[in-house]
């Protein structure tokens, strides 16, 4: 028994390669069971090819034997009795023995099988159960092996679990190459045998220290390598790190202007680790012009009933290589609301990884309010393809002239205020593309906290302000969640979820979230909706014909909250649709066309929605 625990054992402490910290080679020993493969049963006579096919075959018994000692050890297994085949009997056991080896079992093993017609006859040995005496650091850094997850209470008088060992060799290979070492080695030494106590300390051969050499741009792009350098974190001449190679084609992704033709390749050569990247230039920026037909709810004297609204939106992206980033959006929502957006991204601020951006937005809501929200934030894109931003936003709004403010004896629904708050978001993408996904996690969770001023309108009588709080404090959280699917060959599932919510002791219209219309809530007009917290959960089905062409369904469904001093509701509404995308020779051209149910308003084709237009990417 002895005998075979030392070859065991001495098989097991191979040490653990990791070329180029592209592979490991772990235990051999759990996952190269000395399982004899048995001869097959007794042959029977053959019969035509017809029975053959009608009679499908026994199913097979499978006997196991093991020592008096072992046979309770064994029940908690549940050994397999039998199996379809033989092939599948034979896996059955194959399966034990692995289950028996990874708890500790080591020298477990199947040493007879025999066939007798269709029973497989098995004399299975379990033996003891190894466990850890005492594993100790060799050689290795107190700081290293803290973050590769060692404790030394770990490993005293513990279970010897092969899976667990072989963790700890990756944990502490992967701490070696993200410090310079991605050809290191980890190994037992010191090893001793008491029974079945193990003993050793766990050693590191680092090998030879690599830098980071440069990056080589392979395609078509005009994309500066210095700017690419910069947003990798590959800088020269620093020590080598496999988990910033291995981010970078997550965060290449990330980048709408570039596309991967291959994933990133290193080379290694005299100290050195060289880094290429297969990239093209993608077709990015945009120019779309999206015209919505709606049928006007309330048409004044010598209004139509139909009225038109509009959406224009230019993004430059990737300006002289350097990716830098310019946004410019106006929206018409309806007769007298319009909307505008304006953004501006600067990566790399002097010479960091981190971007700088800024956006501006306006908005006017007829002859009611108009609201100002300028926004400056700073963004810190990190290795695992998430993103951490900081900002500060303003949000002003102003109430519009109105004659009948003089004779008010309480206050309107909206009311001139001044919102200043700073946030954090973090955001997390692992889309397979930006702008086609077929499969992949978008994600962001958004939080800000400030100070509310409410300012009183002049031509208010004062006094309406009494028992009204000027000074208060309000938080903003908001959360988006997308999951695509790829269903079949060329299909899509899309199931998002978005939603928003205000908190504050007052709160008026022009401060609440609006939505509605193609880009929130579809099946409604733009901005139909005031909400305090809302959220919008949508499933989608696309099938796609071609790279970026597909007809789509959908189904929207809302959950909304209003929370005003005189009018407290909540509503539901739903939307309906289906659409089609492709690509004409102006650009891809979308049609949707959508139905939408809400308190008041049942699904009505007479309310239907339509809306299409051109988007231009150059």
């Amino acid at each position: 028994m002895y005998a075979r625990t030392l070859v065991f054992f001495l098989l097991s402490m191979l040490p653990l390669v990791w070329p180029g910290a592209a592979w490991a080679q772990t235990l051999p020993a759990p996952s190269q069971v000395p399982v004899a493969t048995p001869a097959f049963p007794p042959a029977t006579a053959r019969p035509d090819t017809a029975s053959r096919r009608k009679a499908p075959e026994s199913r097979k018994a499978i006997r196991i034997g093991t020592e008096a000692a072992d046979e309770a050890r064994l029940r908690r297994y549940r050994p397999p009795t039998a199996a379809p085949d033989s092939l599948a009997a034979r896996r059955a056991v194959r399966a034990l023995v692995l289950a028996l080896q990874a708890d500790s079992y080591l020298t477990a093993s199947a040493d007879a099988m025999r066939w007798y017609h269709d029973t497989l006859r098995v004399q299975l040995y379990v033996g003891e159960k190894f466990r850890w005496a005492r594993l100790r650091n060799g050689n290795l850094g107190d700081a290293l092996l803290t973050r590769a997850g060692f404790r030394e209470k770990l490993y005293a008088n513990q279970p010897f679990e092969p899976s667990q060992w072989a963790r700890l060799q990756q944990n502490i290979l992967a701490e070696a190459e993200n410090q310079g070492y991605p050809f290191a080695t980890v190994r037992l030494d010191s090893v001793q045998l008491r029974g079945t106590d193990i003993e050793g300390r766990v050693v590191l051969d680092r090998g030879r220290v690599v830098l980071f050499d440069s990056i080589q741009l392979v395609g078509k792009t005009k994309t500066k390598k210095r700017f690419l350098t910069k947003y990798l974190q590959l800088f020269p001449n620093q020590p080598y790190s496999q988990q910033r190679v291995d981010a970078a084609a997550r965060l290449l992704r990330q980048l709408p202007y570039l596309q991967m033709r291959a994933e990133p390749e290193v080379r290694f050569a005299k100290g050195k680790a060289r880094v290429y990247l297969f990239l093209d230039d993608r077709a990015s920026n945009q120019f779309d012009a999206i015209v919505g037909v709606l049928p006007n709810p309330n048409p004044g004297v010598g209004q139509k009933k139909l009225q038109i609204t509009g959406d224009v939106t230019i993004n430059l992206r990737n300006l002289s290589g350097g990716g830098k980033q310019i946004g410019l959006q106006w929206r018409k929502l309806d007769v007298a609301s319009q909307l505008f957006d304006a953004q501006y991204l600067h990566p790399n601020f002097f010479g960091t990884p981190l971007e700088l951006g800024g956006s501006f937005n306006l908005y006017k809501q007829s002859n009611a309010f108009l609201t100002l929200r300028p926004r400056l934030q700073v963004t810190y894109p990190t290795v695992r393809a998430g993103r951490v931003t900081f900002f500060t936003e303003r949000r002003s709004s102003r109430l519009l002239s109105d004659s009948t403010f003089r004779e008010r004896t309480v206050l309107p629904d909206t009311i001139d205020s001044e919102f200043n708050s700073y946030g954090l978001e973090y955001g997390w993408n692992r889309l397979d593309d930006l702008f086609f996904p077929r499969h992949g996690l978008l994600a962001s969770v958004q939080a800000a906290v400030g100070t509310k001023r409410i300012s009183k309108n002049a031509d208010l009588n004062d006094t309406l302000y009494q028992r009204l709080p000027l000074r208060s404090t309000q938080v903003m959280l908001a959360l988006r969640l997308e999951q695509y699917f790829a269903v079949g060959k060329n299909g899509v599932f899309l199931a998002r979820l978005r939603g928003e919510s205000l908190l504050n002791k007052r709160l008026f219209l022009n401060d609440m979230f609006r939505l509605g219309g193609l880009a929130t809530l579809r099946g409604f007009n733009e901005f139909a909706f005031y909400a305090s917290s809302y959220g919008v959960g949508t499933v989608e089905f696309r099938q796609f014909t071609g790279g970026d062409t597909y007809v789509f369904v959908f189904a929207d469904q809302a959950y909304l909250r209003r929370d005003l001093a005189n009018d407290k509701t909540s509503d539901t509404p739903a939307g309906l649709g289906a659409g089609l995308s492709f690509r004409t020779g102006a650009g891809l051209f979308q049609f949707v066309y959508s139905v939408g149910r809400a308190q008041g308003q049942p699904f009505s084709l007479n309310a239907s929605k339509i809306h299409f237009g051109i988007t231009s990417r150059f």
